[in-house]
């Protein structure tokens, strides 16, 4: 199983230099899972780059992977994560959420780089 944070969406949806290193786990939407906070910061950045309809397309593309809600259970697990690692909310809902489904997290946030069981590629500038 797979997660991909935010940062990498939104370099997939960008085609960025990082766009190939993400691609194989959202493209396997089999084994796809999908944090809501992160349809939710991706839906954003993109209305706010874009538009609406860019926004929602992005949105339906997420939703093709298993939508993983924020419930009380994963609450307690991001912020024990947070405290333990000294995550902001976002990133430990996230690992929260990858470690809940033994999912390995794809990323390019540096506050990841040294976790266990997240494969982490520098962001380019």
């Amino acid at each position: 199983m797979n997660v991909v944070d935010s940062s990498g969406w939104l370099e997939y949806f960008a085609n960025g230099p990082n766009a190939n290193f993400f691609a194989p786990p959202i493209e396997d939407t089999r084994h796809l899972v999908v944090p809501s906070l992160s349809v939710f910061e991706v839906f954003k950045r993109v209305l706010q780059q874009r538009d609406e309809n860019a926004a929602l397309q992005a949105a339906a593309l997420m939703q093709q992977g298993q939508i993983v809600p924020l419930d009380a259970k994963l609450a307690l697990a991001a912020a024990k994560l947070s405290v333990d690692l000294k995550l902001p909310l976002a990133d430990s809902v996230i690992l929260a959420t990858a470690r809940a489904h033994h999912a390995t997290l794809w990323t390019q946030d540096a506050d990841f780089a040294s976790v266990p069981g997240v494969k982490y590629r520098a962001k380019n500038p």
